[in-house]
């Protein structure tokens, strides 16, 4: 089967991936805090191997908090008090599952990711405080590649893309061959205008195993 590897180490050659990782690098060396910390940038990777990735959630800037980015878009680690969005991901969970989903008290999503979630931001880096402030660099270029070589070597893959910054990541996306599922972002500024009610985990699940894949067991583990 096909690896990250594979489809990657080319584009990981190329001179303004190395410019990235090398900025990236001097601004550590500065003394600016960016996050994630180095060895987690690439997590989403490490977790899921592209044979088994199965699904792709998309977000846009790591979490620019001090021990919150671990370098899986929407996920924080355990010790973190869980963000706005992602609670309200639980709660949709919660609409969709009922009394089969207990919400969890942490915002840790790495059970996602083993299972084949894909869970890729647009922008891998992020200065503490500073949004967006790595979002000119050049990750948009490599992780636009990402999404190409998913829509490439994959077969029914599940893309839910919630928001128009994710819909517009994903627009190389063939839908003949995956399922693109569409809605308002999590946010509390937008869930209410479409995120609450799309019932994308369901179908997510649904389309999985209508094409003998395994079912995604969306509950997270209540004790780390």
């Amino acid at each position: 089967m096909t690896s990250w590897h594979d489809v990657l180490g080319p584009e990981k050659d190329k001179d303004y991936f190395k410019s990235i990782l090398a900025y990236v690098e001097q601004r550590r060396a500065s003394g600016v805090n960016v996050y994630p910390p180095r060895a987690d940038v690439f997590n989403a990777f490490k977790y899921t191997s592209l044979e088994d990735l199965r699904v792709v959630i998309i977000g846009q800037d790591p979490y620019h908090g001090p021990y919150q980015a671990h370098g899986l878009c929407f996920s924080v680690r355990p010790e973190v008090e869980i963000p706005p969005s992602l609670r309200n991901i639980y709660q949709e969970l919660k609409n969709e599952y009922g009394d089969s989903f207990t919400i969890p008290e942490h915002g840790y999503l790495e059970s996602w990711a083993r299972q084949g979630v894909f869970m890729l931001n647009n922008t891998l880096t992020v200065e503490e405080g500073q949004p967006q402030s790595h979002g000119r660099i050049g990750w948009d270029t490599f992780t636009d590649v990402v999404i190409e070589k998913i829509n490439e070597y994959t077969e029914h893959t599940v893309f839910m893309l919630w928001g128009s910054h994710a819909q517009k990541k994903c627009r190389c996306v063939d839908q003949n061959r995956h399922l693109v599922l569409t809605s308002a972002h999590p946010s509390p500024l937008s869930a209410y205008r479409g995120f609450f009610g799309c019932n994308h985990f369901l179908k997510c699940n649904e389309y999985l195993v209508a094409h003998g894949k395994k079912p995604i067991c969306w509950q997270v583990p209540l004790d780390l």
